[in-house]
């Protein structure tokens, strides 16, 4: 059952709820603590040690259900089985229904007498496999089942495809290669006991098949969106088709979400301000009330400011809802971002983001500010809005791809920009190739920014923003 449980946190895992090691020894506690006798205490227990929200709560219900619903079925003391039928007659039903119309006394008395001619019959009716199918042993052969499915990694299977080749190695594991060779001796000495075997061999096929394919469908889902998941990551955003925008969208949330509780904002204590007493007593019990550390309460938080500023011209239109999207999902967990948008003109969009949901925030900026492209007036605009906001703890994010028409690019007023902030970092959805051809003017941009990188999908947008939040920590 620990191994049951180290399966049941990995499905958790590819269902996007987070457990980190620790909760994983804690939920092992838990199992051990409560026992596996009641499910429901089972489920109520280890849920308060897995789910963290809500939403992960919801999910650990469902993969609870559905996990643990066909975990050792059979057992009459495991209050996962809720199925009434008696072990025997589902097997002997089974048995019948897969070979032809032999009752089960009557092959077993057939297997017996054919047994005492062949050795190998012999030796193969003794094990615990066939006494198992003989017998209808629901819990010996799910116990089995685990146990070869464990042996060949069954919970690595990944594509649909695979269901024959673990099918297979589950039945050599199983020791089924004995009862195919006892049936091909049957077979040639035209045994009356052949239909019997045969009928246990089929048994035995359709139980492996079940399992394997149960399995399947059970990590499925969250295996399949972790693979859809990670083309839209590598796919050049100009490449994602409309129908997966509701996709992506989840995908940047989550993106964020993560970038925000791991550059969350850090706490600092300072040596000055009011002397925190009960701390400073407290932590000189242990040398007899010398108050050799001191603790104090002033505390101040680190509050890096970042400004980014998005094309949202023609030429960058594959791309802008994407950039739109990332900078709505930032700014709902980074309360410190704030959004400006630009082509011909340019204006903050901080505003629109909070008061409006993303499909209309969206589609609100690119109206306003959607049009030709003039990096000159834009960045004339955003020193009127912003410059004086810009000091040594500003990052200024430019997304854009630099064309400007052949225009005045302003380089002054970058250069104003670069002197004042602590990074400016640009962010061209273009290839690297493309800098400087035509009316790009990014080779003279980016001999003011820190720092200036390709970006054309969201693993590469993640990645340097990753980046970028722990430089200004």
């Amino acid at each position: 059952m620990q191994a049951n449980l180290v399966n049941f946190i990995h499905l958790l895992r590819s269902h996007d709820v987070r457990v980190s090691p620790a909760e994983s020894l804690d939920a092992m506690q838990v199992a051990a603590k409560l026992g596996y006798s009641d499910r429901r205490r089972l489920r109520d227990g280890l849920g308060m040690a897995l789910a963290k929200t809500a939403e992960e709560e919801a999910m650990y219900l469902a993969c609870f259900d559905r996990y643990f619903s066909q975990s050792l079925a059979g057992s009459e003391s495991d209050a996962f089985s809720e199925s009434p039928e008696d072990p025997g007659e589902t097997i002997e039903s089974e048995t019948q229904a897969a070979g032809p119309e032999v009752r089960e006394s009557q092959a077993t008395d057939l297997l017996q007498a054919a047994s005492r001619t062949d050795e190998g019959l012999a030796e193969l009716l003794n094990s615990s496999l066939m006494q198992s199918l003989i017998d209808g042993d629901r819990n010996e052969l799910s116990l089995s089942l685990s146990q070869a499915a464990d042996s060949v990694g069954l919970g690595q299977m990944t594509l649909f495809t695979q269901r024959g080749q673990f099918t297979r190695r589950m039945l050599d594991a199983m020791g089924e290669e004995q009862i195919r060779a006892a049936v091909i001796r049957l077979e040639q000495a035209e045994s009356p006991a052949l239909n019997a075997l045969q009928g246990y061999r089929d048994l035995l096929r359709q139980l492996v098949r079940d399992h394997v394919e149960r399995e399947y469908l059970l990590h499925a889902d969250g295996r399949n969106q972790q693979f859809m998941e990670d083309i839209l990551r590598k796919t050049r955003l100009s490449n994602i088709e409309s129908q997966y925008l509701q996709r992506v969208t989840q995908l940047v949330r989550k993106m964020a979400r993560k970038l925000a509780s791991r550059h969350a904002r850090k706490r600092r204590t300072y040596k000055r301000g009011q002397l925190h007493m009960p701390r400073t007593l407290r932590k000189g019990v242990a040398n007899d009330g010398v108050m050799f550390q001191t603790y104090w309460r002033r505390v101040r938080k680190d509050k890096p400011q970042i400004l980014a500023v998005c094309d949202v011209s023609g030429s960058v239109a594959a791309y802008a809802k994407f950039l739109l999207l990332f900078l709505y999902s930032l700014q709902d967990v980074l309360p410190r971002v704030r959004s400006f948008a630009f082509s011909s003109h340019l204006g903050e969009v901080s505003n629109l983001f909070v008061e409006h949901d993303m499909e209309k925030a969206i589609e609100m900026i690119n109206w306003r500010y959607g049009g030709a492209t003039d990096y000159g007036r834009s960045l004339l605009d955003f020193s009127a809005l912003a410059m004086d906001d810009i000091n040594s703890n500003t990052t200024v994010i430019i997304l854009g791809d630099a064309r400007n028409n052949h225009g005045d690019p302003q380089l002054e007023v970058m250069r104003s920009i670069y002197q004042r902030a602590r990074q400016v970092i640009w962010l061209n959805p273009e290839s690297r190739r493309s800098w400087g051809t035509g009316d790009s003017d990014m080779p003279r941009y980016q001999s003011a920014c820190h720092f200036a990188a390709e970006c054309n999908s969201l693993q590469q947008l993640e990645r340097i923003v990753d980046q970028l939040m722990r430089s200004t920590q």
